[in-house]
């Protein structure tokens, strides 16, 4: 009967506490503020049918919501917004600024489309939103070899072909052109080294934000013979040499294979 008796008391207490609350919050006072109707896709510019008011709890806060629909008529989305959910200053653009991927170009800004595909686009996983650095091969005037430079570091893909959101599934994409949001002098590096020599994008998380200090990659960097011999003048400073090329000679006897390798130097010798 104790046991029975100590069940009944919790009982009563727990569901007098549950109703208490459900009856404050049946009681809280609400507003109206402005939702998207439907499911919108970004770039469209709001219809009044794109619109409607949604019951909000009047005190908890929405910065940036609308009370009225006449505020958000005629701006262009700037993301994309699922249905019933609100609509805030972030999500739209100014009014006249245009429809599609313009809308998501802040201003002083700039979209720089450029050509990919599987090896330049990163096997295709670069979506609206990637961040990427810009890499640039450029063979160098008067015999100087061939370098790779990064051009640009921390750039946001606006578009991935003509796709301006990201899959929600995140399947990989094989594009042809891929749009950068650029400054306007980023905008004309990236054309000039799109003339100059071969782009390849490195895909980087998003949230690195840092900006390494990256120096020229060189071709004796990854082929050390290539480097040329230092020699010691007589003041002590150091002046290096001309490289001269390596020639290989296979010889096949038989069964058995010699390789051979000499300079222009050694072969100079042998003529003399």
């Amino acid at each position: 009967m104790l046991a029975f008796l100590m069940a009944a008391v919790l009982a009563t207490a727990f569901t007098w506490v549950v109703f208490r609350r459900l009856r404050a919050t049946q009681q809280r006072p609400l507003s109206q503020i402005v939702a998207a109707a439907n499911d919108l896709p970004a770039g469209v510019a709001l219809s009044p049918n794109d619109v409607t008011m949604v019951d909000w709890p009047a005190d908890v806060a929405m910065p940036g919501s609308f009370t009225k629909k006449e505020d958000v008529l005629g701006h262009p989305l700037i993301h994309s917004l699922g249905a019933k959910e609100p609509i805030v200053k972030r999500d739209l653009g100014l009014e006249g600024s245009g429809i599609g991927l313009s809308t998501k170009i802040p201003p002083g800004m700039r979209a720089t489309a450029i050509r990919s595909n599987e090896i330049v686009g990163v096997a295709g996983f670069l979506y609206p939103g990637s961040h990427v650095d810009v890499l640039c091969t450029v063979n160098m005037p008067n015999n100087m070899g061939t370098i790779t430079q990064t051009v640009l570091q921390d750039v946001e893909v606006l578009t991935a072909g003509q796709t301006i959101e990201p899959d929600p599934q995140g399947k990989p994409q094989a594009v042809d052109v891929v749009t950068l949001l650029l400054t306007p002098e980023d905008s004309q590096k990236i054309q000039l080294a799109t003339t100059q020599g071969v782009i390849q994008f490195v895909l980087r998380n998003g949230t690195d934000t840092k900006t390494a200090e990256m120096h020229p990659a060189r071709l004796d960097q990854l082929v050390p013979m290539l480097k040329p011999p230092v020699v010691i003048a007589r003041n002590g400073k150091r002046i290096p040499v001309k490289a001269q090329p390596t020639y290989v000679l296979e010889v096949i006897q038989g069964t058995q294979k010699t390789v051979h390798k000499f300079n222009a130097a050694d072969k100079e010798a042998e003529k003399q």
